[in-house]
């Protein structure tokens, strides 16, 4: 088992299958141009755990708040639907808190839909808190 950022085009296109899980309304044409762009824009990174194939993948970056200071936040967290409970989500976000605190973080974020609660309770059980209400409004 091995994680590692995806870097090259041929690494970012292999996470496509199981990111398009999470991210069913991104084509597969346009996956690779999104990617590059929130790469060289935002500082995103595309994290991918490969164990005979990808089997989670998880887009994070890092940032700065006035309030709370430097933290990391989880964009994307997903394991193949065939491999969850296997224990690879847990494997990448232990993986994702330890770049939390070589970057020198002072917390990990992430926004979750609302009905997501499977997702929620593994959060809950990797020790996360909800400790805010998260709103928009499209323009």
């Amino acid at each position: 088992m091995n994680i590692s950022i995806a870097e090259t085009d041929q690494d970012i296109l292999g996470c496509y299958e199981v990111l398009s899980e999470l991210r069913p309304h991104i084509s597969k044409d346009d996956f690779l141009k999104r990617i590059l762009s929130l790469t060289h824009n935002c500082g995103y990174k595309l994290a991918r755990l490969d164990d005979n194939g990808i089997k989670a993948v998880a887009g994070y970056r890092i940032s700065d708040w006035l309030h709370t200071g430097k933290y990391l936040e989880i964009e994307d967290l997903i394991t193949s639907t065939e491999k969850r409970s296997s224990g690879y989500g847990g494997k990448l976000f232990d993986w994702i808190l330890e770049q939390a605190k070589i970057e020198n973080c002072n917390q990990v974020r992430l926004v979750s839909g609302v009905r997501r609660e499977q997702a929620h309770k593994f959060y809950i059980e990797k020790g996360m808190v909800w400790e805010a209400k998260y709103f928009s409004i499209n323009v």
